[in-house]
């Protein structure tokens, strides 16, 4: 099982966190960056060849991580010269990877087994697989639908369930052969041109436990609940 780490952003939103160091690098915890978590995750779950996009800061990430061995991986390395969006980094390093295989975010804090995506991805020949997450927004007043003037529905401080994708995905390369190497793809381009083409990505369902850490409040959290957090997400270290 092959997986692409998504580790070339710059972090706005972590700053001053990433003024000097990559956002995966970023310490969660006293022992831990966010890119050891995974990639002791990725090698617990059976991984054993890693790809690294990187961009920012990338030499750091390269100074850190080596070629994987500490983690029982194998880690290659692509650059990315100008930002290219979520996929687009893909399209550049096509030929090395297999037909089937996982793509994350460098910046995800989660105990889901990557292994159980990406063996339903395959067994459902699916062009995408998502992770999907469920959040709820409480809405602190009442909410009106109007139609031609008239309130036709009222609901008093609703809450509104939704889910969000996780930043990971299980990927089949045959979803990227329409698209030229070298120009930025995001991930929403690729799903509203899957969804127009009629061959719509599956759903992966997840409720455990995930943060995304490019938001400062989840980082926070996540350092503030590290020590609950560890033996879930690392689980056996």
């Amino acid at each position: 099982m092959h997986a692409v780490i998504l580790a070339g952003g710059k972090g706005v939103r972590l700053r001053p966190y990433t003024t000097s160091l990559p956002k995966p690098l970023v310490p969660i915890g006293e022992q831990y960056s966010i890119l050891e978590i995974i990639m002791r995750q990725l090698s617990q779950q059976g991984f054993r060849t890693v790809t690294l996009a990187i961009g920012h800061l990338g030499q750091l990430i390269r100074a850190y991580v080596g070629d994987g061995a500490q983690w029982g991986l194998s880690v290659s390395y692509a650059s990315e010269e100008s930002p290219l969006g979520t996929i687009g980094p893909l399209l550049m390093m096509q030929d090395q990877l297999p037909e089937n295989f996982l793509v994350m975010n460098g910046d995800v804090l989660t105990d889901l087994d990557m292994s159980e995506l990406l063996t339903q991805h395959v067994t459902e020949k699916a062009p995408l697989t998502v992770a999907t997450f469920g959040r709820k927004v409480k809405i602190d007043f009442g909410v009106l639908r109007a139609k031609d003037g008239n309130i036709v529905e009222f609901t008093e401080k609703p809450t509104i369930d939704y889910r969000v994708s996780m930043g990971v995905y299980g990927v089949s390369k045959r979803a990227l052969a329409r698209y030229q190497p070298g120009l930025p793809l995001g991930f929403d381009e690729l799903v509203i041109d899957l969804l127009g083409t009629g061959t719509p990505p599956q759903e992966f369902q997840f409720d455990g436990h995930w943060l995304d850490i490019g938001r400062p409040d989840d980082y926070d959290r996540a350092n503030a609940e590290f020590d609950v957090l560890r033996p879930m997400l690392l689980k056996g270290a």
